[in-house]
């Protein structure tokens, strides 16, 4: 969410010359943005992110004297002082029934706060804005909000994700050899890790090819122990962890992959199936949620849920050269309905939108 309204932020302060902005951040030393003339960047300190979000930020919202709040990152400050509000909801995945195997203190910290936050402040905000028609009708279904009320605007990508002549100065960072498969890890259960790990390692006991699957941001223990647990640890001398891999590194490393896995359970929108396209990088991804909203007719999908499926699905791609340059071609075709530029025309619109109903 950081990441999205990163790239709007940028945009804007590109395009919109003509309107003032206060984008209030916590102090830090990632710095990403700069202030200009009229986008002030404006530093709030508190100890913990409900206490920014409930008491410092509307206070320095009123003392700046904003005509309209945007909170970009699910949830808001329950009570604003008046300040009309914008909420970005990128997805209701907290209102949804809890994966009884997520662990993750932090993860389920956050969704007993948007939980708490969310049904307060919907009836406050004179527009909530989604980020895929699939969340869109999900969350019209299922919070009964007016659609007048909601908008949904695209997400975007980089355009330094694009096909690249020369990558493996980077990629060989992470991996020896190109043309293997690329899998973001994560221990969000949504993410379907262990799923994907069980498909990869039946494609690998029927592949003559064998392409290694290189895994990021996931710890090395948590794959042994899936590969263990479902007897299948002959596959893990063709997994390759990663660790993290910084966003520099990525247009690279997707050139260097022969496929990108994306075979999430529920996606609201999903960035890096956008990034693949756009890199000339073949895509595994789910047939569910938002991403076939996202990939248009793109053949290359599969049930996440089918650990064999995703197996079959790898197989094919290897074997059918003639699917793969379809494929590889329908994706850079279809990732130039896209754009970051795109989406902070379609916010600044809303924004005016916005402006004439305030008066």
């Amino acid at each position: 969410m950081d990441y999205v309204v990163l790239q709007e932020i940028k945009e804007l302060q590109r395009m919109d010359k003509n309107n003032e902005y206060f984008i209030y951040v916590k102090p830090g030393e990632d710095r990403c943005l700069e202030s200009s003339s009229n986008v002030h960047v404006v530093e709030v300190s508190c100890p913990s992110y409900p206490l920014w979000e409930q008491l410092a930020l509307p206070r320095a919202a009123r003392r700046d004297r904003v005509d309209f709040l945007h909170c970009t990152s699910n949830t808001a400050p329950i009570w604003c002082g008046g300040i009309p509000l914008v909420l970005t909801l990128h997805d209701i995945i907290f209102l949804e029934p809890r994966d009884r195997h997520n662990t993750s203190v932090y993860q389920n910290l956050g969704r007993l706060y948007r939980r708490m936050v969310v049904p307060r402040i919907l009836d406050k905000c004179r527009r909530v804005i989604t980020v895929s028609d699939f969340e869109l009708d999900n969350i019209l279904g299922k919070l009964k909000l007016p659609r007048h009320k909601m908008a949904m605007i695209y997400n975007g990508y980089n355009e330094w994700f694009r096909p690249m002549e020369n990558a493996a100065g980077v990629y060989r960072k992470y991996i020896d050899e190109p043309g293997y498969f690329l899998f973001f890890g994560n221990t969000d259960p949504k993410k379907n890790t262990e799923r994907t790990l069980i498909g990869y390692a039946r494609y690998v006991i029927k592949s003559e090819t064998k392409h290694k699957l290189l895994v990021a941001d996931f710890n090395p223990k948590a794959i042994d122990s899936i590969l263990k647990n479902n007897g299948l640890e002959a596959a893990r001398e063709y997994i390759v962890s990663a660790g993290y891999i910084p966003n520099s590194d990525l247009p690279a490393v997707y050139n260097g992959a022969f496929a990108l896995l994306y075979t999430s359970l529920r996606e609201s929108f999903g960035i890096p199936v956008l990034e693949a396209m756009a890199s000339g990088t073949l895509l595994i991804a789910s047939g569910t949620s938002s991403i076939p909203e996202i990939t248009g007719d793109y053949s290359a999908l599969v049930n996440p849920e089918n650990p064999d499926d995703i197996a079959a699905m790898m197989a094919r791609l290897e074997s059918d050269k003639e699917l793969q340059e379809r494929l590889i071609a329908q994706g850079l075709e279809r990732v130039k309905l896209f754009s970051w530029k795109k989406t902070a025309c379609e916010l600044l619109a809303l924004y005016e939108e916005m402006f004439e109903e305030l008066g």
